[in-house]
């Protein structure tokens, strides 16, 4: 039996382990995606959207693994509750990675162009520094199970929302003249990070939840 736990502990690690790998894939996905799109750098934008089949690809082959411990371990309780945990975390990481895809798909059809007006620069060029804290934030939070640590990804949340409102002010601004394509590529593209860090966020809460057996406070 010890021997038996032994082998279920080190499949658990390695989920565990393929989670924070993840959350590495998609904070340099968002890196690269936000440098491309504040340079204008097509070959940048390429590997990002490239890219992003690896993250899927790695993401379904976790899932799969999974449910193969699942099914071969039938694991109840807290073994249980981590495993479908893992599921749902596995699930919003892949939707990290397929926003900083999105992201990566504007910078190339604006290219040779920047999407981005020069006066946003600095805003989004935040917005990208904050979205890949907050990832490799959440990379942590997998690893460790601190739930302080998690409590701070709902902080750092916060400034990617008055990121998102300073964009949004800006489009609604009687002095803007950037015309109705840029403003359309700008509202995607503000929602592209907000949303990425919503994401997060709901990986920080699933593990406080996994650790406390309660919801993390709103």
């Amino acid at each position: 039996m010890a021997l038996i736990r032994s082998v279920f502990q080190e499949e658990l690690d390695g989920v565990s382990q393929s989670l924070v790998d993840l959350t590495n894939m998609v904070s340099d996905s968002i890196h690269k995606a936000t440098q491309a799109l504040i340079s204008a750098d097509l070959k940048l934008a390429e590997e990002v959207i490239t890219f992003d089949e690896r993250v899927d690809y790695y993401q379904h082959d976790l899932d799969s693994r999974i449910i193969d411990i699942i099914a071969r371990q039938q694991p109840v309780a807290t073994d249980l509750r981590a495993l479908v945990t893992a599921l749902r975390m596995s699930a919003d990481l892949e939707r990290m990675g397929d926003l900083a895809h999105h992201v990566a798909k504007v910078a190339r059809l604006r290219h040779p162009n920047s999407a981005v007006p020069n006066e946003l620069h600095a805003t989004f060029t935040q917005m990208g520094s904050v979205a890949e804290k907050i990832a490799r934030k959440v990379g942590t939070v997998i690893e460790t199970r601190n739930t302080l640590l998690a409590l701070e990804v709902e902080k750092d949340d916060d400034e990617m929302d008055s990121l998102h409102r300073e964009v949004i002010g800006a489009l609604t601004s009687s002095s803007w003249n950037k015309g109705v394509d840029s403003a359309i590529d700008l509202t995607l593209l503000g929602r592209y990070y907000e949303r990425y860090a919503d994401h997060a966020v709901s990986v920080a809460r699933r593990v406080y939840f996994l650790v406390t057996g309660e919801y993390s406070p709103a």
